[in-house]
């Protein structure tokens, strides 16, 4: 039962974070709720970094979740530029790391994310080596691409998953040249599989940018503290002003393993283990966004998500499971992308050996259609190019576990809505 005097605190101050404490106070819930951010800036949301805020095309401003009056107007007690460093689950309290401030609370919500994964070689030391998590990263990479469109200079990115990709087609809007380097066979092979990944590869060399496939950055050269190229495990060099470690993001565990809480293994993600309520091994706490493994029943397995609709979703769900609402967190994985005129919607999980078979319906030739990837003649994701207002007809699909006739699902022409149950 919730009341009044009841404490709820969230570590977190990214989308679910802020949305669960929305949630807590669009619920009626009235104790005192508690948000601690690590970062100086208010909670803001983390697509535009790499999309529309990073090319310029949107204001700082914009990618805020709330106004900063906000916080204080619903009597959220916001700690921005602090950290937990410790969970004490027998008091139920939480340490901050700069000032020793303890907090009793009767509800905790983990919403730490994710951070990027370092390139562990020689030179990740230079000036010229970033990464792209945080507004500041944004911020910085901006002033970069900036810099070298204006100077013809070279940014090297290792990695060619969708940060990667977005980076490097603002990198080629700003007119900078562009090497990107995968250690796959394809960009994106992780997620898409070499099908679609190959189409993306294609997009990016009509813009311009150089693919180096199979291969790794052994080392990072500089002088003076700058870098001056990048080498690969086969021994080529590339010239670089700048190189982008964009090599995937590993869930932020730590506070909640020091606590004794389940953690997933590896192939289940990594991630704080939850249970369809987003409940911890620990009733009285809860975590959401990418640092979850959460267990997907139509799927058959746990599933970790790294995407925006998973915050979107995520915080509210874990909010009204504290507040003891009937909850089960079972949505639909949902991701999209911009890069250059290709817009994309993904919608389900189907990565690569557990499908066997991808139908394309419409014109991939023009960038126009939707990939769906079956099992056993079922819908486990599919995602519309430059296609727009199926996601909905998509998840259904995906949600009805319903056989399809593959000709069907190829043809544009039998509406989607009539291929399921």
């Amino acid at each position: 039962m919730v009341d009044a005097d009841q404490t709820f605190v969230i570590v977190g101050g990214g989308l679910a974070g802020a949305k669960a404490a929305e949630t807590l106070r669009a619920e009626g819930f009235t104790g005192r709720v508690i948000l601690i951010c690590d970062e100086r800036d208010h909670p803001y949301e983390r697509p535009p970094l790499s999309k529309g805020y990073l090319l310029g095309k949107e204001e700082r401003d914009s990618v805020f979740v709330q106004e900063p009056a906000w916080y204080a107007a619903n009597d959220i007690e916001l700690h921005l530029g602090q950290t937990v460093d410790a969970i004490d689950r027998t008091a139920k309290t939480v340490h901050f790391g700069e000032d020793g401030t303890v907090v009793r609370y009767d509800k905790l919500l983990l919403a730490t994310g994710a951070e990027p994964r370092r390139l562990d070689i020689p030179g990740t030391d230079l000036a010229g080596v970033h990464h792209l998590r945080r507004l500041a990263h944004a911020e910085r990479l901006k002033q970069v691409l900036t810099r070298l469109g204006r100077d013809n200079g070279h940014l090297v990115i290792a990695g060619a998953g969708w940060i990667g990709l977005e980076v490097a087609a603002a990198a080629r809007e700003y007119g900078a040249e562009v090497t990107v380097v995968g250690h796959g066979p394809t960009p994106l092979h992780g997620v898409l599989g070499p099908e679609l990944g190959a189409l993306f590869a294609e997009l990016h060399r009509e813009h311009g940018v150089r693919f180096h496939f199979g291969r790794r950055l052994t080392e990072i050269v500089g002088q003076d503290g700058m870098v001056l190229a990048a080498r690969t495990d086969d021994g080529e060099e590339y010239p670089a002003h700048d190189v982008l470690a964009a090599i995937g993001a590993a869930p932020r565990t730590h506070l909640a393993e020091a606590a004794g809480l389940e953690i997933a293994d590896r192939a289940h993600g990594g991630g704080i283990v939850v249970d369809e309520r987003l409940r911890t091994s620990d009733p009285d706490i809860y975590a959401a966004g990418d640092v979850v493994s959460f267990p997907h029943a139509l799927f058959g397995t746990r599933v970790r998500v790294e995407h925006w609709a998973n915050a979107l979703n995520g915080g509210p769900a874990a909010a009204r499971a504290m507040l003891g609402q009937d909850v089960t967190y079972d949505r639909v994985p949902y991701f999209f992308s911009d890069q250059y005129d290709l817009g994309m919607e993904y919608s389900g999980w189907a990565p690569p050996g557990t499908y066997d078979q991808v139908v394309i319906r419409g014109d991939a030739g023009k960038r126009e259609f939707i990939a769906f990837w079956l099992k056993d003649g079922r819908v486990l994701a599919g995602m519309n190019v430059n296609v727009w207002d199926v996601t909905d007809k998509i998840q259904r699909l995906v949600r009805s576990k319903a056989r399809v006739n593959t000709e069907n699902l190829a043809d544009p022409h039998i509406p989607l809505e009539d291929l399921g149950p």
